[in-house]
Formats: structure tokens, sequence, C-alpha cells
């Protein structure tokens, strides 16, 4: 009975088909698409091409976000006009022919290439493009024929009762595609608005990295208020359960919140920035390679990254060495046998410190910041001096300009005869006549 209902059901199908393909207005559809078509393709290549900015744009190409737009929105012509011409087909066709169902087909095929489009040109990851296209496009042609509907209310008897809450399949299945699109909404959002704000050179560095925070923070926080919003969640209750919640979290998520809050502090009060070199009141000391609401990171000369807590930099003392300034004046000492000249060794050093390619010299350099040798005091074997010098950056790392300036020093001294003292000691014998006594007697 059952193989009988089907040949039947095929039999009856077959004829409509061949009724529906000897009809003149079947014909009369289909030409109307092919020139809806062929015009909604002439208008979008002629538009793209007397418009560069709807061109389409090279994937790895060096191009502003807004270009990148464009590029994306004149993919999108094509359909568009599509859409919007078949929109008035599906009418037209309707009044003259009696009938539309092929231009009613041709205008879900258009909507199902604007979406493609999308997918094509925003989605980056493989599997979200992937879930998009095999559950999304046929989602959307369902909804289109109709047959949406019933297939969503088989969903909803499907039910599990958990207690006092009741999970449908239709539920589960909602939350997926909803929360999945609006994350992906919500991550090109905040990398698109992040860019366009990093961009933006007449800001300060720390005002558009406030701002960049700022939208991440409010993107995501209005995802989730949609996804409970779409979960079926009262909002109403959910915020006077977070009110007690969130009394409880403060306190358990205080170094949270107050790293979070120093973060904000520190990118407005411009006391620490980009490439400054820190010192911490541990001792510890790095360049600053990352500004973010919960931590600073600092690279040390050997390689290591140090993560310091903005609280750190508001509640402790540090020093930074490149705030306002990038030259630093540093320090050498030595010494110098007695008996040396020290007028003429003088000057011999700070022509030699000046010679070094980092350190600032010359006439143009103020007198104060140039090379400078001086007399530090009188040592045991010795006279101590030092010789003061100003350079851009830090003494440490990769230039280790000191390092270099003792071994000049060194070289200089010993090209010009001077000498560096050893520690010595001089025993004298007072009494040689009691002495040699002395070692008579015990002899």
């Amino acid at each position: 009975m059952e193989y009988t209902d089907f040949k039947n059901e095929a039999v009856a199908l077959s004829a409509q088909l061949l009724h529906v393909s000897t009809q003149t207005e079947t014909y009369a559809q289909l030409g109307l698409v092919i020139v809806i078509f062929g015009f909604a393709y002439f208008i979008s290549s002629r538009l793209r091409a007397y418009l560069p900015g709807f061109a389409e744009s090279a994937p790895d190409g060096p191009l502003s976000p807004i270009r990148k737009l464009t590029g994306h929105l004149g993919n999108l012509l094509f359909p568009l006009l599509s859409v919007l011409v078949l929109s008035f087909a599906v009418e037209l066709s309707t009044t003259l022919l009696g009938q539309s169902w092929l231009v009613r087909t041709a205008l879900i095929v258009a909507m199902l290439l604007i979406y493609n489009s999308i997918i094509r040109d925003h989605v980056r990851n493989d599997f979200v493009a992937f879930v998009f296209r095999w559950v999304g496009l046929p989602l959307i042609f369902l909804y289109y024929l109709e047959w949406l509907e019933p297939l969503i209310d088989i969903l909803e008897s499907m039910q599990v009762t958990l207690g006092n809450i009741q999970v449908s399949a239709y539920g589960v299945v909602r939350v997926a595609v909803f929360g999945s699109i609006l994350f992906w909404l919500g991550r090109i959002s905040n990398n698109t608005g992040q860019e366009m704000i990093r961009r933006q050179e007449k800001l300060d560095f720390r005002a558009r990295e406030v701002a960049a925070k700022l939208l991440q923070v409010t993107i995501f926080f209005v995802i989730f208020l949609l996804l409970l919003q779409i979960m079926g969640i009262n909002l109403t209750a959910l915020a006077v359960f977070g009110g007690a919640v969130g009394v409880g979290l403060g306190f358990g998520l205080q170094a949270i919140a107050s790293n979070f809050i120093s973060g904000i502090i520190i990118l407005l009060d411009r006391s620490v920035s980009l490439g400054d070199y820190i010192e911490l009141e541990d001792g510890r000391t790095g360049v600053v390679r990352e500004l973010t609401l919960r931590s600073t990171t600092l690279e040390t000369f050997d390689g290591k990254d140090i993560m310091v807590p903005n609280e750190k930099f508001v509640t402790e003392s540090f020093t930074n060495w490149t705030h306002k300034n990038k030259k630093q004046r540093y320090r050498v000492d030595f010494s110098v046998a007695y008996g040396s000249d020290i007028r003429r060794l003088v000057e011999i050093v700070k022509a030699t410190v000046a010679s070094h390619d980092q350190v600032l010299s010359g006439e143009e350099v103020p007198f104060e910041e140039r090379p400078d040798c001086e007399i530090d005091g009188f040592g045991d074997s010795g006279i101590n001096m030092f010789v003061e010098f100003w350079m851009e950056g830090i003494d440490d790392g990769k230039n280790r300009v000191g390092g270099d300036l003792l071994l000049m020093i060194y070289e200089a001294m010993r090209d010009h005869g001077f000498s560096i003292p050893f520690p010595q000691r001089e025993v004298r014998v007072l009494n040689p006549q009691t002495h040699n006594e002395g070692s008579g007697h015990g002899t």
C-alpha cells in the first residue's frame, strides 16, 4: 500500500512538472529572471568600474578599514540589485502572468547569494564559515519556502524537563546559532573598531588605548545581554540576583578590579608609555612592551618578560628613566697613580669619551651635557677620578656604553704613559739596631 501511494505521488509530481514546463508563463518568468540578473550584473560591473572604492580589494593589501569595507560592499552590489529588482518583478509577474513561483525562487537565490558573500568576505575561521553555510543557508532557504515554522514546531515538541526548567531542542539550536552569530559580529566589530581607533593619529596614544578597551568591554557586554534575551532569561530578575552576586564578587575580585581601574589611570595620567625604561622598587628593570587593563609587560635585556600588575604603578614608587627625556647621564670611575699629570689626563679622558659614537659631544651640545672628568678623592693607592657623560637611551643591554668607555680609558692611559694603581703596603723598620739585638739574643 505504501509503495502504491509513493508511486501515485511520483506520477502526480511528474505530471505537474510536465504541465509547468509546457506553460508559456513559465518561460516568460524564466526570461524575466535572466534579464533581471543580466541587468544587475551589468549595472554592478559599471559601478565598480567607475567607482574605484567599490572595486575588489587585494586580500593581503595594506588597506584601511574603510577601503576594505567599501570593497566588500562592492561584492554585494550584484545580489543587492538583483533582490531589489526581483522584489518588484514578483508583483509584476503575479499581476501580468497570474503566477510568480519562478521569480520568487530567483529572489530566494539572490538572498542566499548575499548571505554567502558576507560569509566569504568577513568570516575568516573555516569552522565558523562551514557552520554558517551548512546551517544558516538551509535555514534561510526553509524560511522563504515557508517550511521553517513546521520544523520549529517539531523541535519545540522535543523537550527535556530539568526541575522547573524546560529545555527544548529548538531552544538549544536557537542559542547555538544566534550565539555564534552574535559573538562573530562582536569580534568583527571589536577588531574593526579598535583598528579604526588606533589609526587616529591626532589622538594621544593613551586616549586611543582607553577608547579601544572601552569599546571592547561595551561590545561584549551588549552581546552578553542580547544572548540572555535569546535564552529567554528575565533581565529584571537577573539584575536583583546580579546585585547580590556582585557584592560577593566585589570582595573576591577586588585585586582584578583594582588592576583594571589602575590600568585606566595609567593610560590617562601618562606615567607609563610603550618603550619606557622602568625600574621597579625591588630593582627589576625592563622596557614597556605592552599595556593592558590588567597588567603591564616589561621586557628585560636578557629576553624575559615581567608581568607587573597595574596596581603596583599606582600604589608603589618606580623610576621611569625615559618618561620625558630619552637622554640620560652616566658616570664611569677609574684611578690613576700619584704623581701623574692630572690636568693633562683630564683633557685626554674627555677627548677619549667624546670620541664614542653614542656619547653626546660637540659644539652643538650644551656645555653641561658634554663629557666632564673630575677628581673624586684621594685613595690609599691612587687618585680616584670619574668621568660623566650623556647619551640617548639606556646604558644597558645592547648599548653597554660604560663598558666601552672603560676599555677606551684604559687604552688611552696606557698609550700616554699613565698607570693605574693597585693596592700596595710598605713595611718600615723604625729601630734596626733593636731589632737586630733581639734577633741575636733569641739565637
